[in-house]
């Protein structure tokens, strides 16, 4: 099963190799007749281009939109995405490889019967009539699947040392103790009714008969979405619900029934069925593992965000990268990266 904090820290990759253009693993090829860009050793091809465009088409079908014509600012636009996210996909093979990551076919075909077995039954027909609804060929989906895999590799090996000491998880708890305590609370039952004068005979009813008949007349008058068909029943927590429904429900003496109290809702007749529980603070025994985890996810975000700027900083500098004619993204992937860079070195 893929996990999904580092499939959403990958989605973080995604965004911030945004301002990131390509470069590292060795020199730059030269640029072919046949290749949209070529980025380090690798190229990218107007195949490659070709797969992400059909992909596109589908998607707009599937959503019942109109496809932009080729030239039309908002097909130059969709193209430029398409081409960056290639770029990024082929600077990341590279960076993967220089940290000692290869993806087998094995574990691709693994991964891809996974998907296969999980959604579709391991019924080949169904699973191939689904990615060609989405424009793909079997062999075009093992390309995605492997730059995911990729991706969720380099993930483990860039935050694999994350670690976070006790010291730490104890600070945080006593730095936001407030999330780990629990107000006061307690059992009780209302009806809510418009007028006063429902409320006030509804209370006599109710002293009458001794509040035997109190969950039959919740059930049959009470107002309230919630409780009224559950007899009136509810839990209180202290300051959770408005100051007159609040402290009557708390002034109460268990089982004792209050006269109509009048609130912005209407009118309640409100019985307290338990006594009060107290406030309480869960230890820090029973959070300290949930805590270490966000802790440390928290710390990988980081150490995986300073890996992509890194990044950032070897892509983009001159010849790294060489576009075919006409397919350069604009706004240039390295632009805002360039521009920073050179605002810094003039203050």
């Amino acid at each position: 099963m893929k996990n999904r904090a580092s499939l959403a820290l990958f989605s973080l990759l995604f965004a911030l190799l945004v301002t990131a253009c390509g470069g590292g693993g060795g020199g730059t090829a030269s640029l072919g007749g046949s290749d949209v860009l070529v980025v380090g050793g690798q190229h990218v091809t107007k195949d490659d281009l070709g797969v992400m465009m059909t992909r596109a088409r589908k998607s707009y079908e599937t959503n019942k939109q109109k496809f932009p014509k080729p030239g039309t600012r908002e097909f130059i636009a969709l193209q430029g995405q398409a081409v960056t996210y290639l770029l990024q996909r082929a600077e990341l093979a590279q960076r993967a490889d220089d940290i000692g990551i290869q993806v087998s076919d094995k574990k691709v075909d693994d991964r891809v019967n996974l998907v296969k077995k999980q959604s579709y039954g391991n019924d080949q027909k169904k699973f191939e009539a689904a990615l060609k609804a989405q424009g793909l060929t079997v062999d075009q989906y093992k390309v995605f699947e492997k730059f995911q895999v990729l991706s969720e590799e380099v993930y483990k090996k860039v935050t694999g040392k994350v670690q976070v000491s006790d010291s730490a998880i104890k600070d945080y708890y006593e730095k936001n103790k407030s999330v780990y305590r629990q107000k006061e609370s307690r059992d009780v039952r209302h009806i809510l009714v418009n007028k006063k004068s429902l409320a006030d005979q509804l209370y006599a009813k109710l002293v009458a008969a001794h509040e035997k008949n109190f969950a039959a007349l919740a059930k049959k008058y009470s107002k309230d979405p919630q409780s009224g068909a559950n007899g009136g029943k509810l839990t209180v927590v202290r300051g959770q619900t408005v100051p007159q429904f609040d402290k009557t429900s708390f002034s109460l003496k268990t089982g004792q029934l209050s006269k109509p109290v009048h609130t912005q809702y209407g009118w309640h007749i409100i019985q307290a069925l338990s006594a009060v529980k107290p406030a309480s603070a869960t230890p820090l025994g029973k959070v300290k593992d949930s805590i270490r985890q966000q802790l440390e996810q928290q710390k990988k975000n980081e150490v995986m965000t300073k890996w992509i700027n890194d990044m950032q900083k070897s892509y983009c500098k001159p010849a790294k990268i060489k576009y075919q004619a006409g397919y350069q993204p604009n706004p240039d992937p390295c632009a805002q990266f360039t521009s920073s860079t050179a605002a810094t070195a003039t203050q």
